[in-house]
């Protein structure tokens, strides 16, 4: 697919979600709007890019689906294990011995799909058990779409998608049978509350201990991963841990971070001048 409406459309994705989509992903284009195509009224896909391209207020909530349809909402639970074992194993005992006095704990998913991350992270908090009581603990997730956080926040899973990252005994203790699947235990989902956001824009407020923001950026151009990596230094607490995927680096892209000593994927916020002006 190409032309001038595929062109347009790809910077219209690029820059409300950050997303780089180039001529050789014109199959995937094809693919993730035909359905809105079809809900339309349309013959095709280019027809829909084609309306998109006219713009203005009338076109904005057709523009934001197909955004939205773009995004890759690929999860499951406890996925690619090494982080959920340095949250467990190594950044929660490190955070509860220096929040002794505070005893809040705030933790930022970004781009967290369709909730399985942040209810894995919720898990291991529940399984800390005595040495968390009385703490306020707050898992914040967010994505930027509406449709996606709609699931996430219902909590209900298919067989498919539970057996997927989760034991037996974990399922049974954290998770209810309801009908052809399960859903989050309430206390469980009363850990996590989830938000619509978008990456490209400004932070979150407030200042979170870890955040994950796993897959997401390889998506991104340099200068975009560059934003919002800087943004996410603003957020981190001093002593806090960034989270990215196994594919995903800062080097090259920001010095606002370094990468922490014998933990992959686990990023700390730089010393010195770069920490401080990022």
């Amino acid at each position: 697919m190409t032309g001038p409406d595929f062109e347009h459309f790809c910077r219209l994705v690029k820059d409300r979600s950050g997303l780089v989509l180039t001529a050789h992903k014109g199959y995937l284009v094809e693919s993730r709007l035909s359905p809105l195509a079809r809900a339309e009224g349309l013959a095709g896909v280019p027809q829909l890019l084609e309306r998109l391209r006219l713009g203005g207020a009338s076109v904005e909530p057709l523009l934001l689906r197909c955004v939205e349809a773009m995004a890759t909402h690929e999860s499951f639970f406890f996925r690619d294990g090494t982080p959920f074992n340095l949250l467990a194993g190594r950044v929660l005992p490190q955070l509860v011995e220096a929040r002794a006095a505070t005893r809040t704990l705030r933790i930022w998913c970004a781009a967290c799909s369709s909730g399985q991350e942040p209810y894995s992270i919720a898990i291991l908090l529940k399984e800390m058990g005595g040495q968390l009581a009385g703490w306020r603990l707050e898992i914040v997730a967010t994505d930027m779409s509406r449709p996606i956080l709609k699931k996430a926040e219902e909590g209900f899973y298919s067989d498919f998608e539970v057996r997927r990252g989760l034991t037996d005994a974990r399922r049974d203790r954290w998770f209810v049978r309801d009908g052809h699947g399960w859903r989050v235990s309430p206390e469980l989902r009363s850990l996590v509350s989830f938000r619509p956001h978008n990456l490209l824009s400004d932070s979150l407020p407030g200042v979170f201990d870890v955040v994950f923001c796993r897959n997401v950026l390889i998506y991104f151009d340099v200068e975009q991963k560059r934003a919002v990596l800087q943004r996410m230094a603003r957020t981190l607490a001093e002593d806090g841990g960034l989270f990215l995927g196994s594919a995903e680096t800062v080097l090259g892209v920001t010095d606002a971070f370094e990468l922490t000593p014998g933990a992959s994927g686990l990023f700390r916020r730089a010393s010195g001048k770069a920490a401080r002006t990022a």
